[in-house]
């Protein structure tokens, strides 16, 4: 049986262009370098992690997310919005928020390989499931967005102030779909934006530069999947159970 790389089969790389790369690739190697491998292999990239330290960063995580749901409790202007409003953006926010949370909290963690399952084992495993959706599973690509993200904001050294406007501009998001308020929203975005700008400028010459570098930095929160958070920091402490149903009892009902 061939184990070999099969990023070129499986779609990854189109298997024309690959063969141009190698060439010129093996082209420009010199003699002494002639073995060597041209290319990062794609499949590198799809490995499946898990945390190195579960129980001690799966609890760091943790406190992390309890002091995220208790600064969008502690909003007043986000209490004013109608309550599918609510729902709504702590649907799409909270993951941001929680990053936002890792990198103030300056949570830094390493991960493993998790070891292949055979294919009888994922045949099972896929009768058991039936019908239940797949869930994301944290590769290497993925964890390599999320490190790389919060090193950009450690890089930034943000104050406590500057995290909470930015955690404002974050949470009230009107771009996000199906807002009965997203008038309101955009407002109160502006005004955290505006009172993030004022922090800024009291660090005096320079700070437009840096106002846009943190804006900057803060759009990459979106290329971390919550799929990925929720694999990685939480399914080894909830199991089965639905984070979202978890964090909507945490802000609605405690």
């Amino acid at each position: 049986m061939d184990n070999g790389c099969r990023c070129t089969s499986d779609g990854l790389l189109n298997p024309i262009l690959f063969n141009i790369l190698s060439q010129l690739d093996n082209s420009n190697q010199s003699p002494n370098n002639s073995g060597s491998i041209p290319h990062r292999c794609n499949c590198e990239l799809r490995r499946t992690v898990r945390l190195k330290r579960p129980s001690e960063i799966c609890k760091e995580a943790s406190a992390v997310l309890v002091k995220t749901i208790r600064f969008i409790k502690n909003l007043p202007a986000f209490k004013q919005l109608p309550p599918g409003d609510q729902f709504t953006l702590l649907k799409n926010c909270w993951a941001p928020l929680f990053i936002l949370g890792l990198a103030q909290e300056r949570v830094d963690f390493e991960v493993a390989d998790v070891p292949a399952d055979s294919m009888l084992k994922k045949i099972l495993l896929r009768r058991e499931r039936g019908a239940e959706t797949e869930r994301e599973q944290p590769t290497v690509a993925g964890v390599s967005k999320l490190k790389s993200c919060l090193k950009k904001f450690w890089s930034l050294d943000l104050s406590p102030k500057e995290y909470a406007y930015l955690k404002g501009t974050t949470i009230f998001n009107p771009d996000i779909p199906d807002l009965n308020a997203s008038a309101f929203i955009e407002c109160l975005q502006q005004e955290a934006q505006q009172a993030l700008s004022e922090v800024v400028q009291v660090l005096g010459p320079g700070w437009q530069e840096r106002f846009a570098r943190i804006l900057l930095t803060a759009s990459a929160l979106q290329s971390v999947t919550p799929g990925l958070v929720v694999e990685l920091f939480f399914r080894p402490v909830i199991g089965q159970a639905d984070l979202l149903e978890l964090l909507v009892d945490m802000l609605f009902y405690r």
